[in-house]
């Protein structure tokens, strides 16, 4: 058993991979749905304004986003092949208890510790300090 979790039961690799995934399958779609409007629309002389340069935006927005989802698809991957690299720190062998041994009796200090006693010093209360030079108010 090792010290530290597999990569596979770490949660945030796995919010890598699903995120870039998701970021790829929303990208791919609204590239293709927007390519099939434009094509589409613009093939049967029906095509608007809209329709033409709105696409054109979000076919843009659709690649960012499959970019941005292989860059993490490719970070997923990485990090897989980081911690393969990584050596797993050594796990410590603990000899089982054996629990039929008696305990051994409590030792006991052969001379009692005494603490010596601490004078405490005097409280002595301050007076208060009068500025003389600051106007009295009643």
């Amino acid at each position: 058993m090792t010290a530290r979790p597999r990569l596979v039961r770490s949660i945030p690799f796995w919010i890598l991979l699903a995120g870039s995934l998701a970021s790829i399958a929303v990208g791919a779609w609204l590239v293709v749905d927007k390519l099939t409007i434009m094509n589409t629309t613009l093939l049967d002389g029906t095509a608007t304004g809209v329709e033409v340069y709105g696409g054109q935006s979000l076919i843009t927005v659709g690649a960012a986003l499959i970019g941005a989802g292989l860059v993490g698809l490719v970070a997923t991957l990485f990090l897989g092949v980081l911690k393969s690299f990584v050596p797993a720190a050594p796990v410590e062998v603990v000899e089982p208890i054996d629990w039929t041994a008696e305990e051994p009796a409590a030792v006991e200090p052969a001379e009692p510790v005494v603490a010596e006693p601490v004078a405490a010093e005097p409280v002595v209360e301050a007076e208060p300090v009068v500025d003389e030079a600051a106007p009295a108010t009643r």
